[in-house]
This record gives C-alpha cells, sequence and structure tokens, in this order.
C-alpha cells in the first residue's frame, strides 16, 4: 500500500511526489530574494570552524540543507541558517520532517523562507520563528502540509 500525504488543499498526494508537484499552487519563486544571504561550502567551513569536508557532513546529516546557485553553479546555504559559528539547532528535526513530507532541498528552503504573516512573535517567515524559539509551532506547521 502506498503511503499517502495531504496537499495543502486536503487531497491526497502519493509519498514521495515532490510538494510542488502536489501543491501545484506553489509558484515558481527567486529564492536569492526570498533568501538573502548565502554562504558557499568555503564560507561556512570558516564560519563553522572546520573543513569543507566537515561541511558536507553537516549537509549529509541534514543539519543543513543547500542548493547549487549562481553562475558557475557553486553549493550554498543560506546564512540566516547558522546560529553564530553552529546550525541553528532547531534546523535539524524541522528539516527531517520536511524531508518525511517529501520536499526536495530546493522546496524546503523557499517554505522556510515564504513570508506567514501569521507566525507567532511576529517572525516574518519559519526560519525567522525558529530564531525566536517557536520551533514546535514551526513544525506542527510543516507537519500539517502531509
Amino acid at each position: 500500500m502506498m503511503r499517502q500525504g495531504r496537499a495543502s488543499n486536503g487531497a491526497a498526494r502519493p509519498r514521495g511526489a515532490s510538494a510542488r508537484q502536489a501543491y501545484g499552487s506553489l509558484a515558481r519563486v527567486d529564492l536569492d530574494a526570498l533568501v538573502g544571504d548565502w554562504l558557499t561550502l568555503s564560507d561556512l567551513a570558516s564560519r563553522l570552524g572546520t573543513s569543507p569536508n566537515g561541511v558536507r557532513r553537516l549537509l549529509e546529516e541534514r543539519e543543513l540543507v543547500g542548493l547549487r546557485r549562481g553562475s558557475p553553479k557553486v553549493l550554498s546555504v543560506p546564512a540566516d541558517f547558522l546560529d553564530g559559528d553552529v546550525p541553528l539547532p532547531a534546523l535539524k528535526g524541522t528539516l527531517m520532517v520536511l524531508g518525511d513530507i517529501g520536499f526536495s532541498d530546493e522546496e524546503m528552503i523557499e517554505w522556510l523562507f515564504t513570508p506567514d504573516d501569521t507566525l507567532p512573535g511576529g517572525a516574518a517567515h519559519p526560519t525567522a520563528a525558529m530564531r525566536a524559539g517557536f520551533k514546535t509551532e514551526v513544525r506542527r506547521r510543516a507537519m500539517e502540509q502531509m
């Protein structure tokens, strides 16, 4: 039996179908405008005090998520995913929830930076809400995407 999730309109979607496919209403967005500052692997390695391989390990372990962007395409991570010199602690669990729903890396970043004026604490988007201490609310909303 194929497990199913729910699209935002309540319709069932096959497990693993991309969120963009299931939520046809999601328009292609300019992630650079949505996210703002990005860090390359070397920038991240410097900020985190590790090697580029250490950053790749964080990406593999889903403590961070990034995309190939720019010209030439370079793997980059939103700067807001860092809390000083460590990955934002609330991010890993939230990425796990979004990944379980079937979001791609691009869709995760888009969802985490999409403006939402209904978030608690006046947060502009889910990443800002996590930074303000509302990780449970952000994860609850992510699970509602199922």
